[in-house]
């Protein structure tokens, strides 16, 4: 019996299984918070052999914000993965694809959730599983060694079904309501492309420019010509949002002069990526507006210009 089966009269309720994929920065904030309930079984699925052996020695610790220390289940190997109810999709956009192929059949009878970065994760997703759960979080954090993060920033993460291929609203509930008993405040909404969208937004209009001039957030839109450039960027943005039909719930163009404030000096992620020459997630970011701006006959030149950039320092990487 899994631990979605009915259970006998009688019979001791058997813990919810949540399995993260891609136990990095973001994911492990997710799974050390689930990790201290005690009615759910909370593993997590990730390539780094170290981290994951640090997981299970000794648990996976966030210190920052908060500090908080869960029992989790990690694993390098898929195949370990039993079934599950629930599955959060922490990795890189561009990991996602590959990671659903090792990590699909521990969903056959569960619902997955992204909260990833960017555009076009979920419909990766639902081409491995068939009920997914669109999701967009806010709190960041970043690796200290394996087995400890650090939890830099909180918020809130809002998910909502995914069209075609959603989970029942009745699971979208329990897992946001899950979730935020664990110290996550989560919000279940019937529609939550707003939210997704809105941080889309805010990140190609900003993570690309600071990874590009090597800027923080802060210095970047100190530049009057850099944030004029991040305003037009987020109008291709809203313009494509529109064209969706999808209402954001908050202005990008805002949060940029709030994150100003409150995160003058933060290094987008993508800057961490450009200093360590890893790929980036610029297809899921300005490619991704960009390839739906195209679908619906909205112009983005801003956008693929700034990821046709990006794309190129990547080429740089392995040419030099």
């Amino acid at each position: 019996m899994d631990a979605s089966s009915p259970q006998h009269p009688g019979a001791a309720a058997e813990p919810m299984r949540i399995c993260v994929v891609g136990c990095g920065a973001v994911g492990s904030l997710f799974a050390a918070h689930l990790g201290q309930l005690e009615e759910v079984e909370t593993w997590a699925y990730d390539v780094s052999q170290a981290h994951v052996d640090a997981i299970n020695r000794d648990g996976l610790r966030l210190t920052g914000v908060g500090e908080v220390t869960g029992t989790v289940r990690a694993t390098t190997d898929a195949a370990e993965l039993p079934p599950c109810r629930f599955g959060i999709v922490a990795t890189k956009a561009l990991h996602t694809e590959s990671a659903m192929a090792a990590v699909a059949h521990a969903f056959r009878e569960g619902s997955v959730c992204s909260v990833q970065n960017g555009v076009g994760n979920e419909e990766l997703i639902a081409s491995s599983v068939e009920r997914v759960i669109l999701g967009t979080t806010f709190p960041a954090g970043h690796i200290i060694e394996p087995g400890v993060v650090g939890w830099d920033t909180g918020g809130e993460t809002t998910i909502g079904p995914f069209e075609p291929a959603p989970a029942p609203m009745e699971e979208v509930e329990l897992l946001a309501e899950t979730v935020s008993r664990s110290g996550m405040p989560t919000r279940a909404l019937a529609d939550a492309r707003g939210a997704q969208w809105t941080k889309v937004i805010f990140n190609a209009a900003s993570n690309p420019l600071g990874a590009l001039t090597g800027l923080t957030h802060g210095r970047l839109c100190d530049d009057p010509a850099l944030r004029k450039l991040i305003t037009g960027l987020v109008a291709e943005g809203k313009a494509v949002a529109s064209a969706l039909g999808i209402t954001l719930d908050s202005d990008p163009d805002a949060l940029i002069d709030h994150a100003r404030k409150v995160a003058y000096d933060h290094k987008a992620s993508m800057l961490q990526d450009f200093e360590g020459r890893r790929p980036t997630e610029i297809d899921f970011l300005d490619g991704g507006i960009a390839r739906f701006g195209a679908e619906q006959g909205v112009p983005t030149p801003l956008n693929e210009t700034i990821a046709a950039l990006v794309k190129g320092v990547e080429l740089s990487w392995s040419t030099a």
